[in-house]
């Protein structure tokens, strides 16, 4: 489930209350609905035409400023404009001081504890951390307090409304983010498409190397496989009778003497 999918469902009581107020009456709904538990959206109130009388009632129109601040704004909005809106209860400062968690989110998702310390006016650490705990505890937004680094890392937060005139300068900063992504994707593929080719390349130059290397080691062994080939057990073919061979293992012819011949007569016995 989304984070404060439920808040819109816990203001409907006081748009259902809401619809026949004026006045007095409609300013209380609004100090009803900025200090009840569980709800943290009230968009929906600035439709109701008692309550948009409120802010051009002179007795009321503090009650609709209320509204404003709880509606978009912080608390440090709050302790600039004390004079013109009403005095806060514990369960609104505590409430306004969770929401302006949410709104300094927008801008950073790591918000370190001097800043909010400051910007919510909180003098320890303790009692920021159990703020900031309570509204991990009421689904306002998702993080992890970081005690060694003394900050929060925020993960998700629930909306807040909009405040008027906010919606084309939100659709403006959509616009640039769209360009902006768009032009890094753009470069992504880009840089993408080069590497594979690059890729392809040496791998083109690898199988070739590989295949001259496969190539030589083939001749080299057909070369071995046809030269004649003699073991050291093996003597070399001897010259025919009357023949000799030059070291080169060519043959020539050689002379005989006289009566070596076979068949030739023999010598005379000595006496």
């Amino acid at each position: 489930m989304d984070l404060g999918s439920n808040f819109a469902a816990k203001l409907e009581q006081y748009l259902l209350m809401g619809k026949s107020m004026r006045g007095a009456a409609a300013a209380k709904l609004i100090q009803s609905a900025t200090s009840a538990p569980g709800v943290f959206v009230f968009g929906e109130l600035f439709d109701l035409p008692g309550i948009r009388n409120l802010e051009k009632d002179e007795q009321y129109s503090h009650s609709y400023a209320l509204l404003q601040l709880f509606a978009y704004k912080t608390y440090q909005d709050y302790l600039e404009n004390k004079d013109q809106l009403p005095i806060l209860n514990e369960a609104q400062t505590i409430k306004l001081k969770h929401l302006s968690i949410v709104s300094m989110a927008t801008e950073r998702r790591i918000l370190p504890y001097p800043l909010l310390m400051s910007r919510l006016a909180m003098s320890t650490i303790r009692e920021l951390e159990d703020l900031i705990i309570d509204a991990i505890y009421l689904d306002i937004l998702r993080g992890k307090l970081d005690q060694k680094e003394s900050q929060l890392e925020v993960e998700y937060t629930m909306g807040r409304d909009l405040e008027p005139g906010k919606v084309e300068s939100m659709l403006s900063a959509l616009r640039d983010w769209a360009s902006t992504t768009s032009a890094v994707l753009a470069t992504l593929d880009s840089q993408i498409s080069s590497i594979s080719s690059q890729n392809a390349f040496n791998k083109k130059q690898k199988d070739d190397y590989e295949a001259h290397v496969q190539q030589i080691i083939k001749e080299v062994s057909e070369k071995k496989e046809s030269a004649p080939a003699y073991s050291s057990g093996t003597k070399k073919p001897l010259a025919s009778h009357g023949q000799a061979t030059t070291g080169t293992g060519d043959r020539m012819d050689v002379d005989e003497p006289e009566g070596s011949a076979a068949g030739g007569p023999k010598g005379k016995n000595r006496k």
